[in-house]
């Protein structure tokens, strides 16, 4: 059977007594996190105003996961129409639970569950209104008749449309939520017109939000008095903090306030380092300190300077966003201008402090709306420096690319047979392509920017931030750039789950096709790859193995681990399983480990062993069980988890 990306479903039979561990559960959440959220916003009463019920959906979901505990981990069941992941299935389940409770007087859900009656703390909003964006008048019209109904109306409506579950699975489902009158649920849900489709557009999609002050003068009035009572306690607390001698307890270091030269030469423009534009020509070294700086704004002074002092002291007002482990704070000295310039809408300028690509980015008609984002660059070297993110709009992104790179073109990482789209290149800065970081909804394409330099071509993923992520192929031990033909073949079928590693800090991602393994009924081989995430800060990487079968678009993920060393350069190996159900409805464990692997056994609810780097075991479903393997020389390794 084949995995269904598109639609998650749930394992047959009872959710609820089936035992799901804690990293399966996580998992499924990451993974579908925007559907979850999604499910919980349509469930809950419009009654609580769009931005509240944007807020509480997010926190039912972030809620779902179950408590860490001692089940041992599971092999999950590979995803397909009809038998997929029990660990989505478990979470739904928890999120439509609480949904459903949180329409309930406070005294029934009080008898439900003691959990019940805590409030979500996160996630939590200051300032700002947050709300999908509006629809057509078919949106408008479902959302209404839905308000007419009850929670478990809305409930069940839902699952038929958006989950596509038959009556019997929404009966099931509906009934392990905790609804006592299914079946009024089901025939007023009934009533409501089918207009399923509608239920996808961004009028019901709670993480694809729009912004909205609030009420700027009540908070202007709380902001005065907070600041005099802030005032008052920081005069008191000075009062009582007086030394009784010459030097406090920072010894000779200067007063907060004092002038200190080189923090006022970090903030002047005029002290800015500027690279020679043919300097990277004769450098030993290919990274960001041989960029020249570019764009027609680098003698904007006043705009260089507003760029260094936000980055030194942002305000209240600037959208701040770093990528995790970069430091906070302003440059220690004067930093590398890279660009100053006009990109759309904005007047961007970008900077280098040998550590951090800093991203200054203003409106053309004021500073109001001001960002800043941070992202760590340490030890970029060759295609990790060939291109800083300048913007991204309307879905599109436009790099800045390094003095090297002599062409530039857009792929599909999903289509390796799709070929090279040019992008045009203007003083290095490229035309917008398609960013599959800010797309929602299901994957079906990965757009990524090929460039090309004297040395070869290589890959480069927008994941979210300023700099793009390199795309390797091959064995942890010597990735190559993933270009080539075989790489691209490689990388294909697994391209979407790069969504799994958006906005955290990551460097690289190499793709190892490590088994091939044939099918127990004949009906062809199955294709192990293991992706590994590489993260700038060190630490955060991410491993996923995952499994293809034989005609397969997509392949699914079924082990994840972070923070190991396996499939990486420290450690080589890998070791991972899946119950796989085969056309004539038998299930089977398979596993496979690396080639290096001399032994696969299983243990616990399955057991089985084979010589050499793969086992195929007859079971049952829902089986659980351990994967131990043994390499060349003796050495063990588990199975990923």
């Amino acid at each position: 059977m084949q995995p269904q990306d598109v639609v998650p479903r749930p394992v047959s039979g009872s959710v609820a007594d089936r035992v799901v561990d804690v990293e399966q559960a996580e998992a499924a959440l990451v993974e579908h996190y925007p559907r979850l959220v999604r499910i919980a916003y349509l469930v809950l009463s419009p009654d609580l105003g769009r931005g509240r019920r944007v807020l509480t959906a997010h926190a039912l979901a972030q809620r779902a996961l179950p408590r860490p505990g001692a089940p041992a981990p599971v092999i999950p069941a590979q995803s397909t129409a009809r038998d997929g992941d029990a660990g989505y299935g478990y979470v739904r389940l928890r999120v439509l639970r609480s949904a459903l409770e949180a329409t309930l007087p406070l005294k029934q859900r009080a008898r439900r569950s003691r959990h019940a009656l805590v409030p979500p703390v996160l996630p939590m909003v200051w300032g700002l209104r947050l709300f999908p964006r509006s629809g057509g008048a078919e949106e408008l019209a479902l959302d209404q008749s839905l308000a007419s109904l009850s929670a478990p109306a809305r409930a069940a409506y839902v699952l038929r449309g958006l989950e596509r579950l038959d009556d019997a699975e929404v009966r099931r489902a509906l009934t392990e939520a905790g609804v006592d009158d299914v079946d009024s649920a089901l025939e007023a849900a009934g009533a409501v017109p089918a207009r399923y489709s509608l239920l996808e557009s961004p009028e019901f999609d709670p993480c694809s939000l729009q912004a909205r002050p609030t009420d700027l003068m009540r908070r202007r009035r709380h902001t005065r008095a907070a600041l005099a009572a802030a005032a008052a306690l920081a005069v008191c607390g000075a009062l009582f903090a007086l030394p009784d001698r010459d030097w406090g307890p920072d010894g000779a270091a200067a007063p907060p306030y004092a002038r200190n030269p080189a923090a006022e030469a970090a903030l002047d423009p005029g002290r800015l380092v500027r690279v020679s534009p043919v300097a990277w020509k004769t450098a030993t070294r290919a990274d960001f300190s041989v960029w020249p700086a570019r764009g027609e704004l680098t003698g904007d002074d006043a705009l260089l300077r507003r760029a260094l002092a936000v980055w030194a002291r942002p305000g209240d007002a600037v959208r701040v966003s770093a990528t995790p482990g970069t430091p906070a704070g302003g440059p220690s000295g004067p930093p590398q201008l890279l660009y100053a310039g006009d990109v759309g809408v904005a007047r961007v300028v970008i900077l280098y402090d040998g550590l951090r690509i800093a991203r200054y980015a203003e409106p053309e008609d004021g500073t109001a709306g001001a960002a800043l984002d941070l992202a760590r660059a340490n030890g970029a070297l060759g295609p990790e420096a060939g291109a800083v993110v300048l913007d991204r709009a309307d879905g599109n992104v436009r790099y800045l690319t390094a003095p090297w790179v002599r062409e530039a073109a857009e792929r599909d990482l999903s289509k390796p047979g799709a070929g090279l789209m040019n992008l045009t290149l203007t003083r290095g800065v490229t035309s917008p392509l398609a960013s599959p970081a800010t797309r929602a909804g299901a994957c079906t394409t990965w757009n990524v920017l090929q460039l090309s330099d004297a040395s070869g071509s290589y890959l480069l993923s927008d994941l979210g931030e300023i700099l793009p992520a390199r795309i390797t192929a091959g064995r942890p031990a010597a990735p190559k750039d993933a270009t080539g033909a075989e790489a691209l073949r490689a990388w294909a079928p697994f391209a979407c789950s790069l969504g799994e590693v958006r906005a955290q800090g990551v460097r690289s991602v190499n793709a190892w096709a490590y088994a091939r393994q044939p099918l127990p009924d004949g009906s062809g081989s199955g294709g192990w790859v293991c992706t590994r995430a590489e993260t700038w800060r060190g630490d955060g990487t991410r491993a996923l193995a995952q499994f293809r079968t034989p005609g397969g678009l997509f392949g699914a993920v079924v082990a994840a681990a972070g923070d190991v060393p396996a499939c990486g350069p420290r450690d080589p190996h890998v070791l991972a399983g899946v119950l796989w159900k085969s056309e004539a409805g038998s299930w089977y464990l398979l596993a496979a480990g690396d080639r290096a692997a001399e032994s696969v056994r299983a243990t616990g609810g399955v057991r089985g062993e084979s010589a050499g780097n793969l086992l195929a075991v007859r079971t049952k479903r829902g089986a659980r069980a351990d994967l131990e393997g043994t390499l060349r020389g003796g050495r063990a390794v588990s199975g990923l988890r």
